[in-house]
């Protein structure tokens, strides 16, 4: 089965067996959780003697031993949980996230399913997300402060200590709970969670098997919008409250070039990597050697806690009397930094080396191969060395096979996204409304296209058509322009404001002035039907946006107009600034022959 065969099946698969998914993994969190306050079983598993488990540890009993500082650990049969959880389940949540997109994380995500327990017992949200602006415009940097202080919490008090990692887990359940309560929709993914951020480093435009929601058709329920199941009918039907926009679960490539340039998306991408680094290099600094991280001696080392004031960092056998308490967030601020200036570096490097090959490219475009090869390291750095502790109890055949898989991920990842722009996306996501359109007009294309129909084209060849659209008059072009018009901005490519500008290449291809523009989205001002979704902003009043919109065709018309002016005034100057040249010159001539 090929990429998109694949695709075509996660897409299809039903909103009940996804619920069946989260269901068994929410079941399964919560016996986790259960057991990190009270587990006297799986100890038993992980002894080096038991032969017949599969997590048994033979580091336990290992010459030499796992030193930390000089000394060497203490090491004993140990509960599971923390194990299971920092080593399998977070690793594989970022491996999905990558491979099938947010869109399946997001579809099976056991704490998505209990922060919406809320919404399951009918409580209403007690306001809108609108209203909390500073939430909305900061929340990349609350997300990333977020996810600062839960690392230098995991290093300093959760690892290993099972009863203060229960009670973390614990917490961000009531947590997301209690964000959807107050916002209800999907607030907690969007603004809080701080793997939502994670999400969106390693989704970029879109996961490598992730589906391309902007060619879908319209109406459609695309990728992890929310959505329920209409009991009467048994159809699936989106309950979308319209809490994030634009919305990375109804379309992920439009959520990331839009805010691909929003304060605090640098920070993001680069201070992310800056974390991943930092956060497995400090096990090094701390310990002394790589072997305190690589044999996962940390997601059991007793007494954690009493860590805290003790040398933060161990560097060519000698402890720095800086407290681990004040090491680990020194730490990750350092690693944040220059990871931000180096990639900045960067950034204006590869712009400055592309210049001088004389290829033109945005900042935009810059920007985005820069994060995408941020996204690249930091999944291969995370895999490569910070999966280590479980991948080494395997063969060595099999790691190899792993670690094969992983670069092999990346790198298809990478090629598929780099060419990527916004540009190709826009012209992509109005290809096929452009398509939509050609269909319905009365014409025979297989003629003009040797046999082939409109269905065979690529969306360049669309918009070439379109260009020269054979044996059809201007109302039929503007028909086809109205139709993609209101495909586009239902779908939320574009709104009334930016249609214009977006729009300019289809107008130019058939022949549409900017004042009928207006005087079509007047047009579709008058159709009461559409205007809370053309015009979500305005509300029922259709009189505020057929005056809007009268008054930018006003507006348009007398710019036209006074240009038109300008233009006639320059020509009359130049005609009797030429005219008076030529008496000049013949004046000159004349008196010459005198």
């Amino acid at each position: 089965m090929d990429q998109k065969g694949v695709k075509a099946m996660l897409s299809k698969v039903p909103e009940q067996s996804w619920h069946r998914v989260r269901l068994v993994l929410v079941i399964s969190w919560l016996i986790l959780i259960l057991s990190l306050f009270y587990d006297p079983i799986s100890h038993n598993l992980t002894d080096p003697d038991n032969l017949l488990s599969l997590f048994r540890d033979p580091t336990l009993t290992q010459d030499p031993c796992v030193q930390v500082q000089g000394v060497c650990l203490d090491e004993k049969p140990y509960a599971l949980g923390a194990r299971l959880f920092w080593g399998m389940i977070v690793p594989s949540a970022i491996m999905i996230v990558l491979v099938f997109g947010h869109e399946t994380w997001r579809r099976i995500c056991p704490l998505y399913f209990l922060s919406q327990i809320p919404r399951a017992l009918g409580l209403q949200p007690q306001g809108d997300i609108s209203k909390n602006p500073w939430l909305v415009r900061n929340h990349l940097y609350v997300q990333f402060a977020i996810f600062f202080i839960g690392l230098n919490c995991r290093i300093l008090f959760v690892n290993s200590e099972r009863l203060v990692l229960g009670l973390f887990l614990s917490l961000t359940i009531l947590s997301a709970m209690m964000m959807v309560f107050l916002y209800g929709g999907r607030s907690w993914c969007h603004y809080v969670c701080p793997f939502g951020m994670v999400q969106m480093v390693f989704t970029g435009p879109r996961g490598l098997l992730g589906t391309e929601a902007h060619n879908a058709p319209p109406k459609t329920i695309t990728q992890s919008m929310c959505r329920t199941l209409d009991q009467t009918t048994g159809i699936e039907k989106s309950a979308c409250i319209s809490c994030k926009s634009p919305c990375m679960d109804i379309d992920s490539e439009k959520a990331y070039w839009q805010q691909l340039t929003k304060p605090g998306r640098k920070l993001v991408q680069y201070g992310y990597l800056g974390m991943v680094i930092g956060y497995f290099l400090y096990y090094w600094l701390y310990a002394g050697n790589f072997d305190y991280y690589l044999s996962g001696a940390w997601t059991h080392e007793e007494n954690q806690l009493g860590a805290l004031l003790k040398p933060g960092f161990y560097i060519m056998n000698h402890a720095i009397a800086i407290p681990k308490l004040v090491a680990t967030p020194l730490t990750f601020v350092v690693f944040v930094a220059l990871s931000c200036i180096i990639c900045t570096k960067l950034e204006k490097l590869y712009k400055a080396a592309l210049w001088r090959k004389n290829q033109s490219i945005t900042q935009e475009q810059v920007l985005h191969r820069v994060f995408s090869i941020c996204t690249f390291i930091a999944f291969n750095f995370f895999f490569i060395y910070g999966g280590r502790p479980e991948i080494n109890r395997f063969p060595v055949l099999v790691q190899f096979l792993f670690q094969s898989i992983v670069i092999l991920v990346s790198s298809l990842w990478l090629y598929q996204t780099w060419g990527r722009s916004s540009q190709q996306y826009t012209q992509e996501s109005l290809a096929d409304k452009l398509r939509r359109q050609l269909k319905k007009l009365p014409l025979d294309f297989s003629e003009f296209l040797e046999g082939r129909s409109v269905d065979d084209l690529k969306p360049e060849e669309l918009h070439i058509l379109a260009k020269t659209l054979p044996g059809a008059n201007q109302q039929y072009r503007l028909g086809v322009y109205k139709g993609v018009l209101r495909e586009a901005i239902q779908a939320g490519h574009v709104n009334s404001a930016s249609s214009l500008e977006v729009l300019q290449q289809i107008r130019d291809e058939l022949g549409i002035n900017d004042q009928q523009h207006y005087q079509v989205l007047e047009e579709l001002g008058k159709e009461q039907e559409n205007l809370p979704i053309l015009y979500p902003h305005y509300g029922p009043d259709p009189y505020k946006v057929l005056s809007t919109i009268k008054e930018r065709q006003k507006t348009s018309t007398s710019n036209q107009r006074t240009i038109l002016r300008e233009s006639r005034k320059q020509n009359r100057s130049d005609q009797r600034t030429k005219l008076l040249k030529d008496r000049k010159d013949n004046n000159n001539q004349l008196g010459d022959q005198d």
